[in-house]
Formats: structure tokens, C-alpha cells, sequence
């Protein structure tokens, strides 16, 4: 080439770099077209017009260009890593772990090679050997903060936080305004259960990357953790003000203002999240999105997007794994296994430790995999009475996927599901060749790793089939079990608990989330047609009890007829309801542990039914406590009813009696029979695996 056309084609590649240095890529597509008209051999000018092609998401365009620079200059070291870089992308990481792996061989001890093969072997989830590719790439590149904040993603993806966090600070020493070697001093703290650190990292991150959205985001979840929601929700809404399209920033805050009780925006801000899941926004969390007032066909596709993405992020970890999974001999023992971070004093604890104890001695052999330390409790202690428990809390999810592989457990049970302490990635692993979803979560997963639900007819009826995507497995009472041995002190007196010395006392102990704008209007007209009523509800994070004042006193109501009970523990909790004359319930998101609390305390509930699984535990109980009376058809009628029965002390009286006698004689706290029923349930799934069938829906007779 003579140099008046070197020259040239020099000038196309220094205004191209230029633009695709501006991130003006829509505008590099015309002046590469127009160079390559002219230069259509210039490896180096097709190398930076697929660039360009790639971050427009054009990728078989781009492919298909490096491949022809490829053959123009088959040992340029350029484009053998821009093509390494799109097979990752492609989803071909171990091809172009192989080409690196060629170009090494060329070029040994290269950085760039080095870098490149260790994206490729992150990409492929083989993070140790991505360690040692970075590591190595430092010898010859000492000076790059990159590199050394590579080595600690990777070092973090190995569980090795401190390791991570030490050269994190490497990359600072070199670069200190470097705003993600302090994101990733962020994620080393919050691994290890450091809040207040992680948030000043992210804070910090943000100050010196303003535009980033992921900055905020992260320090809105801290600032969650260390329950300060307001100050979360101004850091959600800031992570939107960067990126409208930031899903999981805006399903976080639509959430938490909810549990702050801050409606202002509410309206507005829930439309947006609704309009969102239905054109597939990733990050939406499937657990904040049932307490929308949201079909059960939306609240299937927002768990679909929400788990593809796991799905996905998963699949190179599950393809290392490779999980083979025998067949027992027939007679075998079933394995069970129950994954959950709430083997204590929590709700689910407390739910399933009589139902568990009713199992103790049968043909099911009992595995608890402890996701959160022991707290010492009493619940912890029954449980490990009668199952194996192991406090797997210090392990992610590869090792502990391995450990629950190695028990053979044939039959594995997800109690988290999306709520606190989601175990969804583990169980997109595939560990056990049945994976279930019960009781943590109320709705579907929308999981491929998911085979079963496990329900009843009333959460889960015909007219819901479609909306979930598991096989349903339902019991024969509610699917919800509970703990019949609770003992329940004397109450305090009603003046010592807050409460006046006579009138009707309403009550939700719901959790501040689930009282929505309509469902406390309704709680205010009950009182407007009651005299002398009160409204006793679970004291709410921050400011929210004052909002809730505030909200009365506007419609009309004197705010010291809204108390609030601070969270006490569960045996006081429970004695309350001695001056509970009737509970109120609250819809989309129904009382689920806390009717049942209700119930067994011998309180009313008063209900109606949604048409979701969230809005329809409480039917669930009810009916099968003997009390389908107290599950209203409408609002109109819910109101009516608690006005008809807040002055009517007979009728109040007349269903405690009845309550009393449910108790002793009972289905619902019958939990040798629900026992008797759940074994039934996993047996059934069982057998159809071990006899070659695949899952399908069982209703237990």
C-alpha cells in the first residue's frame, strides 16, 4: 500500500477509534461501511467495525467480520481476543478458553492473552484457574488496577473475601479514584455480613462514578439491611434517576416505601413496576411483587424473567458440576432434604418443628441444610431431636450443592424460594433429581429447577392451574402446617399492652408491607361504624406509625384509636390476642403465619378471598378450621361483617368456643395427620421418579 492510501485508511481508523471512544457507535456504522468500501482487506479496520457491530448488539455481524480478519492476519494478537471476547459472549466460553489457550502458546506470559483467558474461564465458572490467569497477567502488567480488580472478582466467586478485599486495595493503591475497586470492597464486606462497611464502599463508589446506577442500588440494600428504609428508598430512587430501566432499584423501592407506609408515590410508582413486568424488565424481585395489586398470570411472568436470569447466570457452574443423579433400589429409604435459613426462631421454625417431630421414625430419612448460624434457640434444639441438621451457613451455593449431592438426597425442598434468604441459586444447580417448592414463598417459581409446588385446592385451585409453572402436588387440608404444642401466657392487662379498659378491639399484626392504601380505608371505615373501637397493629419501621396517624386523622379518625405492639417475643406476641376480638385481614398479600398465630391463640379472622396464592392462605385456614363464614366475597361484605360482629360480643365469644374446641379436635392443628398426609405427598413424587415417570400433578386423597 503506498503511503498516500496508508494515510487515508489511518484517518478512517483515527476517526473511528474516536467515535467508538465516545461510545458513538450508531454513528461509526456509516464511516466504516464507507472505509471498507475503499480498505475492504484492512484486517485492523474490520477488527474495529465489528467492535462497533458488537456493542450494537449485532453479533453475528461482528463474528462474521473478525473471522474474516482473521484470515488476513491469522497471528494478530488483536483480534484473536476480540474473538475470544465475542464467543464469550456468545455463550462459548470454552472455545475461546481454547483459543487463549493457542495464543498463549504463542505469546507466553502475555497480559492481554492472560486477561482475555481469564473472562473466558470466569464466563466458563472456573474461577480458580481465572485466579491464576489474572495473577499471572500482573507479572506483566503490574501497573493495572484492572488486572488486580480482576483477581479479586475472582478470588471473591471462590468465597475467599478477605483475599478479594487485599487486592481490591491493590487496584486503589495504583488507581485510589478508582470507583469499582471500591464497589468490590463493597461485596467483599457484604459477603461477610459487614453492613455499615459496605455501604460506606458503595457510597464511596458512587461519589467517584455519579453516573452508575449499580452504586446506589447496592448501597439502598445495605442501608436495607441496617433497617434505615428511608435512607434505602432515597438510594433506590437515586439508582433509577441513572437508569429508568433498573429493575431490581425499582421493584426495591415500590417495596420498601410500601413498608414504610409512604403512599405519596405509591400509585404511580406500582403502575410503572406492573407496566415493567410485563414487558420483561430483568431484576424485578418475584417476593415484593406479590404485595402488588397484581394477577396470578403477572406474578408468574415476573418469577419466569426473574429466574431465567438465574437460570442463565447459573447454567456455566451447573455445567461444571454436572450433577448425575442414580436411581435408588426400591425399597430404599427416601432422602429428603429441606433448605431454608429459618431452622430457629422464625416463622419457619415455627411452622414446620410439630410437623417434623410427627415424622420422626418413619420411612423418610430427614436432612436440614441450616443456611443461617444456630441461634441457640428452642425450635433449633427440637429439630435437631429428630432430623439431621447441618449449619451449611459459611458455605455458597457450588459447595453446598456438592454436599447436598454427596447426602444423595432424592427429594430436595425449597422453604425460601425468592423471600429473605432466597436458596434460588443452589437449586439452579440441580443438586437433587426433585426439587420442590413449598411454604416460604407464596406463588410459583417460575423456575426450571422447580418440578413440584406443593399446595392445597383452596390456595391452588383449578382456576389458578395456569399460572403456575411446577407440577402441584396438593395435601388434603391446608397446606400450611403449624406448631399445636405453643403454650400461651396470661396475658398482660389491656392498659399494661396500651389498649383502653373496655370497647372493641380490631387488630392486624400484619407486617407494614401488606397494608396497602385500600386495605387501611377499610380498617377506618370498620372503626368509623364501630364506637368506642380501636385498631391495634405490628408497630412499622421508622415513621410509618406516625404516617398511619396521619392517614387516620384525614379520613376523619382520632389517631389514638390506631396502637401499636412493638415486636415482642413469640409466647408474649401470642398471650396479646387475649384482647384481640376479632383480626382483620389484609389482601393482595394475606396474614399467612400470623392468622395462623391467630387461630391457635383462639382469635378470629375475617377475610376474603383474593385470586392469588398470597391472597388466599387465609381462606385456606379458615375453611379448614371450620370457619368458611369468616371468608367475605367482597369488600362491601368484609367491612359489614366486622362492623355486624365488633358490636356483638355473643358471636365473638361463640367463635372462640369454637376456635377452643378446633384446637383439640381440629384438622388444621392436626399435625400427626398432616404428617401422615405430606409423607403421602413426597412418596408420590418419589415413586413416579423411581418408576420412570415424570412429574405430574397429585392431588392427595
Amino acid at each position: 500500500m503506498t503511503d498516500l492510501f496508508q494515510s487515508e485508511l489511518d484517518g478512517y481508523l483515527a476517526r473511528l477509534t474516536s467515535l467508538l471512544e465516545a461510545r458513538a457507535f450508531t454513528d461509526a456504522v456509516p464511516l466504516a461501511e464507507e472505509a471498507l468500501k475503499r480498505f475492504s482487506d484492512s484486517a485492523e479496520l474490520l477488527r474495529i467495525y465489528a467492535i462497533t457491530l458488537h456493542q450494537l448488539d449485532r453479533r453475528d455481524e461482528a463474528l462474521r467480520l473478525l473471522y474474516k480478519a482473521e484470515k488476513l492476519t491469522p497471528d494478530s494478537l488483536e483480534v484473536q481476543c476480540n474473538l475470544a471476547s465475542l464467543e464469550v459472549a456468545d455463550g462459548r466460553a470454552d472455545e475461546a478458553i481454547e483459543r487463549m489457550r493457542a495464543a498463549l502458546r504463542l505469546r507466553p506470559g502475555h497480559p492481554i492473552i492472560l486477561l482475555t483467558l481469564g473472562n473466558a474461564l470466569m464466563a466458563a465458572a472456573r474461577y480458580a484457574q481465572a485466579r491464576d490467569s489474572y495473577a499471572m497477567a500482573t507479572y506483566g502488567a503490574p501497573s493495572h488496577p484492572g488486572l488486580r480488580l480482576n483477581v479479586a472478582a475472582a478470588e471473591l466467586a471462590i468465597d475467599h473475601p478477605e483475599q478479594s478485599a487485599i487486592h481490591a486495595q491493590e487496584a486503589l493503591q495504583i488507581a485510589p479514584g478508582m470507583g469499582p475497586a471500591y464497589a468490590m470492597l463493597g461485596h467483599t464486606h457484604r459477603v461477610r455480613g459487614q453492613s455499615a462497611e459496605a455501604l460506606q464502599a458503595y457510597l464511596r463508589a458512587e461519589e467517584l462514578e455519579s453516573a452508575q446506577s449499580e452504586h446506589p442500588y447496592h448501597a439502598g440494600m445495605m442501608l436495607d439491611d441496617l433497617a434505615r428504609f428511608d435512607e434505602a428508598q432515597m438510594a433506590y430512587a437515586r439508582a433509577l434517576e441513572r437508569n429508568a430501566g433498573h429493575g431490581a432499584a425499582l421493584s426495591q423501592r415500590v417495596f420498601t416505601l410500601r413498608r414504610l407506609c409512604q403512599w405519596s408515590e405509591l400509585e404511580t410508582l406500582s403502575a410503572q413496576l406492573r407496566v415493567a413486568v410485563a414487558e420483561g424488565m430483568a431484576g424485578i424481585t418475584p417476593f415484593g411483587f406479590l404485595a402488588e395489586d397484581a394477577s396470578a398470570g403477572e406474578q408468574r411472568h415476573c418469577a419466569e424473567t426473574f429466574a431465567a436470569a438465574i437460570d442463565t447466570q447459573m447454567a456455566p457452574l451447573r455445567r461444571q458440576l454436572a450433577f448425575a443423579h442414580s436411581m435408588p433400589a426400591p425399597k430404599t429409604p427416601i432422602r429428603v432434604g429441606f433448605v431454608s435459613n429459618g431452622f430457629g426462631e422464625h416463622a419457619t421454625g415455627l411452622l414446620i418443628v410439630a410437623m417434623l417431630e410427627a415424622l420422626a421414625g418413619s420411612e423418610l430419612e430427614l436432612h436440614l441444610y441450616a443456611t443461617a448460624p444456630n441461634d441457640g434457640g428452642a425450635i433449633r434444639a427440637r429439630l435437631e431431636a429428630v432430623c439431621h441438621v447441618d449449619d451449611v451457613s459459611g458455605l455458597s451455593e457450588a459447595p453446598l450443592a456438592q454436599r447436598i449431592h454427596a447426602d444423595r438426597i432424592e427429594l430436595l425442598i425449597d422453604l425460601t424460594v425468592f423471600s429473605s434468604g432466597s436458596n434460588a441459586k443452589l437449586f439452579a444447580l440441580r443438586p437433587a433429581p426433585i426439587q420442590v417448592n413449598w411454604l416460604g414463598y407464596p406463588g410459583t417459581s417460575g423456575a426450571p429447577w422447580m418440578d413440584y409446588m406443593l399446595a392445597d385446592a383452596v390456595v391452588q385451585p383449578d382456576s389458578l392451574r395456569a399460572t403456575v409453572s411446577e407440577k402441584v402436588v396438593r395435601l388434603p387440608r391446608c397446606f400450611q402446617p403449624n406448631d399445636p404444642s405453643r403454650k400461651i401466657p396470661k396475658a398482660p392487662s389491656r392498659e399494661k399492652c396500651g389498649l383502653p379498659a373496655r370497647g372493641t378491639v380490631f387488630a392486624c399484626f400484619n407486617a407494614s408491607y401488606k397494608i396497602n392504601p385500600q386495605a387501611f380505608n377499610r380498617f377506618l371505615g370498620i372503626l368509623d361504624q364501630t364506637p368506642d373501637s380501636v385498631l391495634w397493629l405490628l408497630s412499622g419501621p421508622e415513621n410509618a406509625d406516625q404516617r398511619l396517624r396521619e392517614h387516620a386523622v384525614q379520613a376523619g379518625i382520632a389517631a389514638e384509636r390506631l396502637i401499636f405492639m412493638a415486636k415482642l417475643p413469640h409466647a408474649e406476641y401470642l398471650a396479646q390476642y387475649e384482647h384481640v376480638d376479632l383480626f382483620l385481614d389484609t389482601l393482595p398479600y394475606n396474614a399467612h403465619t400470623t392468622a395462623s398465630d391467630a387461630l391457635w391463640a383462639g382469635c378470629p379472622v375475617l377475610t376474603f378471598a383474593g385470586e392469588t396464592f398470597a391472597g388466599r392462605v387465609a381462606t385456606s385456614l379458615l375453611q379448614h378450621a371450620g370457619l368458611p363464614e369468616l371468608v367475605t366475597e367482597d369488600e362491601a361484605s368484609f367491612v359489614a361483617l366486622a362492623v355486624s360482629l365488633g358490636s356483638n360480643h355473643e358471636a365473638l365469644q361463640l367463635l372462640r368456643h369454637h376456635l377452643a374446641h378446633q384446637r383439640k379436635h381440629g384438622k388444621l392443628f392436626d399435625m400427626v395427620g398432616y404428617a401422615s398426609d405430606f409423607r403421602r405427598a413426597l412418596q408420590a413424587m418419589v415413586a413416579r421418579r423411581r418408576i420412570g415417570r415424570p412429574a405430574a400433578d397429585i392431588d392427595i386423597q
